[in-house]
């Protein structure tokens, strides 16, 4: 049985009040990687004008990054982050319920860190922003006034890998799956100095694995969709990459909920590895 991963919006509006529910909205968006710099937003202003009720927002550029990394959206140190979430009113037994208006990319970022973190008690709102509005579900532009909650760091090394542990595992039975484009993976666009890819990696597009209305797809779908790539063995160890680990936290997602139990994310990405020139590529 695969975990739980999502929440419906139909549960979401149960628990509105639920003083041990924490809903994080963390929408923004990418630009392509030909357009000038900058590439990445969040919509605070949207938050500002209109958000789910009770909900906080978490600057996914800025807020869960460690603003001393060469690498743009690395994971936030753990004091840093510790002190974020406390602040947002996140204790160790708060249920995290993470919602975007991208297809879940930047929750499942959000779910991600958590997890890095050791708060595995965090969901991904199914259809995210879209849908809540799309079912005309309550919104509000009031800020929520929450009291601080006390979060631990219990750091899970285990689903985040290093580019020295990428490159130990070159030539292994280890399976690095890149869910960049199509042209990013072929080396016709890059957001790094150098294109291309990892050697002997596989690619599944991110938004190959997605619903058509932003939910994430069901676990036997999800199966044939890797299956496809050569991903057929949910027993084997799998590094996620895409160019700065957030696209890449949605695909450990889609992996996890098709069965496989052995993923980790590459937060470098990419836009490390392709910009390491002792580092090999394809």
């Amino acid at each position: 049985m695969t975990e739980n991963l999502t929440v419906s919006t139909a549960w979401l509006a149960e628990h509105l009040d639920d003083p041990n529910v924490r809903i994080v909205d963390i929408r923004g968006h990418v630009i392509s990687a030909s357009q000038p710099h900058p590439h990445y937003f969040a919509h605070h202003d949207e938050y500002l004008q209109s958000h789910i009720p009770g909900a906080v927002f978490v600057d996914w550029v800025r807020d869960i990054t460690d603003p001393d990394s060469p690498n743009a959206s690395q994971i936030a140190p753990p004091d840093a982050y510790a002190e974020l979430m406390s602040r947002l009113g996140i204790s160790d037994d708060t249920l995290v319920i993470a919602y975007d208006d991208a297809d879940s990319m930047f929750a499942a970022r959000l779910w991600w860190t958590l997890r890095v973190y050791g708060h595995e008690n965090v969901r991904v709102l199914d259809g995210g922003w879209k849908a809540w509005l799309d079912e005309g579900r309550p919104v509000t532009a009031d800020i929520p006034d929450v009291p601080a909650g006390s979060f631990t760091v219990r750091p899970n090394p285990s689903i985040r890998r290093s580019a020295d542990e990428v490159a130990g595992a070159l030539h292994s039975d280890t399976i690095l799956l890149d869910v960049r484009s199509v042209g990013e993976f072929a080396g016709e666009a890059s957001r790094a100095k150098r294109g291309g890819h990892i050697p002997g990696a596989v690619n599944v597009p991110r938004g190959t694995v997605v619903n058509t209305d932003g939910t994430l797809p069901d676990a036997d779908m999800l199966k044939t969709k890797f299956a496809s790539a050569g991903l057929d063995n949910p027993d084997a160890e799998v590094v996620v990459y895409c160019n700065g680990g957030v696209s890449a936290s949605y695909g450990m997602m889609a992996l996890i909920n098709a069965g496989f139990t052995d993923v980790a994310v590459y937060d470098g990405s990419w836009k490390e590895w392709g910009n390491d020139d002792s580092r090999p590529i394809e």
